[in-house]
């Protein structure tokens, strides 16, 4: 799918990662529709300098925790653009939760945003999209195809996402493509150090640290690739043969 003058929605689109991939898609020419929930500024700076670019871009806030949010942001998002064509399934939350720690609640709250809310956000896209088709991209992590301790909902909530992906892709087609990307370290988790940047550069195959860019990358690659769907592409600097 050529990008030029489609409607995209990127959930989480505000900051970190998921801003690069709006901004990605805009530059490709898309109209952009950028979901927060807590980052107001952060998405009405970003969609006033996409207009001053002279991209059509809006603003939505949803809580996609909430069980009707997924489809009530749809909604909003093809009323005000009239259409929607991509799908980039990107809020997430990723919170150390050591073993003895988690509780249902916070189980409940991870799963909720990262497994869920994709979901019923895909799902609601596809009928919009209809028999025009569409693309529709969740945002993985390495943490579900690995197993790091410290961090057990949410790397099984993300193997949950890639799992997501191979059936969407099948129940979807082939009007619908769906696929994936499972960055590695391109943003460290708030609060991480400089010690923990130091050992994830000398245990990196390609000795460096990612950059939301190269998930950038990948998502444009995903949305033009006409004859690729069920997939999920590692974007980790080769980690995962580590």
């Amino acid at each position: 799918m050529d990008p030029r003058g489609r409607v995209a929605l990127v959930t989480g689109g505000a900051r970190r990662v998921g801003r690069a991939l709006a901004l990605a898609l805009a530059d490709r020419g898309a109209r952009v529709a950028i979901h927060h929930h807590a980052s107001e500024a952060a998405a009405a700076a970003l969609v006033n300098d996409l207009r001053a670019r002279g991209i059509d871009a809006a603003a939505f806030r949803a809580d996609l925790r909430s069980p009707d949010a997924p489809e009530q942001l749809v909604r909003d998002v093809v009323a005000h653009f009239g259409a929607l064509d991509i799908l980039v399934n990107s809020a997430a939350v990723m919170v150390r939760t050591p073993f003895d720690e988690i509780t249902p609640a916070v189980w409940d709250d991870v799963f909720a945003l990262n497994l869920r809310a994709p979901f019923f956000c895909a799902r609601a896209a596809a009928h919009a999209m209809g028999e025009r088709g569409g693309v529709i991209v969740n945002l993985a992590d390495l943490a579900g195809l690995e197993a790091w301790p410290a961090y057990a909902p949410h790397g099984i909530s993300k193997a949950g996402v890639i799992h997501m992906t191979s059936v969407l892709a099948r129940i979807l087609a082939p009007a619908v493509r769906v696929n994936a990307i499972a960055p590695g370290a391109v943003l460290l988790p708030e609060g991480w150090s400089k010690a923990d940047a130091s050992h994830l550069e000398q245990t990196t195959p390609l000795r460096r640290l990612g950059a939301p860019s190269d998930v950038a990358q990948a998502l444009l690659y995903l949305v033009e690739a006409d004859y690729v769907t069920g997939d999920t592409i590692v974007v980790d600097g080769g980690r995962h043969i580590r």
